[in-house]
């Protein structure tokens, strides 16, 4: 009993000393007196810090390009785009994977989430899960990953068990492999072909890396989603032409681009898009070509969706 004690208290000590190094955990002796702030004053305080996360994410912009270009290459080459996270970055994953979806029209299971602990820790608190690196391989078995696909694992520290078992494995397997994290020398990009450090610093309450650290990953996810998605042609200009009208605002908004897109009125819109049984980039192929609904259709196949090609 001794000996086990001893075993357990000497990697307590390790891991104490090991997050005792990364900039997210510390504490920030000038807002020691955070508690006693009235709070128009501690709102500003937040915020301040809050406004320094954008250039972090910038500065990190070669990172990015290279994550992006290579996620566009496993997609375009019939891959799938999957998130790998715990707590907060595993929720923001899912949040970027299921808004993709709508906004460009992907199909189910093109951006895939994997969250450590499962469904259940997008609304209740899994943190254990995230110690589990048999978890993280186990999930990566689940989804049947390949070396046509691209995964993000996402942690604040760069050095959660859960993430580096999952990359480790994704590694093994072909795929290809992008590690975000918010701290310099992050455990996690020496295991991924590319690396994303945004080092966001110590968070206003310490530790709470929900706070800027979070905020930079939804900042890095939005961007990987969405320039992927301008390469792969899911967008003409800056309008969503791949957009899924699944409610009554996204059919407005989808006549409205299709007006935008080629200068008719909202009624012309809405013709061609009935013509076009709802397929956005068709009907403004069609307007825009002068050319019937059928020929639009052959056109988009033939220039792989690409509305600027097919034009």
């Amino acid at each position: 009993m001794t000996h086990k004690i001893s075993a357990v208290s000497m990697a307590m000590k390790d891991l104490s000393r090991e997050l005792g190094e990364l900039e997210t955990e510390r504490s920030r002796a000038d807002l020691a007196d955070l508690d006693v702030l009235g709070t128009r004053t501690l709102v500003e305080r937040i915020a301040a810090e809050d406004a320094t996360v954008p250039a972090a994410v910038d500065a990190a912009g070669d990172a990015i390009s290279s994550a992006v270009d290579a996620i566009v290459d496993r997609l375009r080459g019939g891959g799938r785009l999957i998130y790998v996270g715990a707590g907060t970055p595993g929720r923001l994953g899912v949040v970027d994977a299921a808004e993709c979806i709508p906004t460009f029209g992907t199909p189910d299971g093109l951006v895939v989430a994997v969250i450590a602990g499962g469904a259940e820790a997008m609304t209740l608190s899994t943190e254990g899960a995230e110690d589990s690196s048999g978890a993280g391989t186990a999930d990566m078995q689940s989804i049947h990953l390949g070396a046509n696909d691209a995964v993000v694992g996402i942690t604040a520290s760069g050095r959660t068990p859960y993430v580096l078992a999952a990359l480790e494995y994704a590694s093994a397997a072909g795929a290809a492999t992008i590690g975000m994290s918010n701290n310099r020398d992050a455990a996690l990009s020496a295991v991924v072909d590319v690396p994303i450090e945004v080092p966001t610093g110590p968070e206003v309450v310490a530790g709470s890396t929900r706070m800027k650290a979070g905020t930079a990953q939804k900042l890095v996810l939005n961007t990987l989603s969405t320039a992927s998605m301008v390469r792969l042609g899911k967008t003409y200009g800056n309008l969503m032409v791949d957009v899924k009208a699944s409610n009554e605002k996204l059919k407005v908004r989808a006549r409205r681009i299709v007006a935008e897109a080629t200068g008719v009125s909202d009624e012309q819109a809405a013709d061609a898009l009935n013509e076009a049984d709802g397929h956005l980039k068709t009907a403004v192929v069609a307007l825009l070509a002068a050319v019937p609904t059928g020929e639009a259709r052959r056109r988009l196949d033939a220039a792989d969706g690409y509305v600027r090609a097919a034009l």
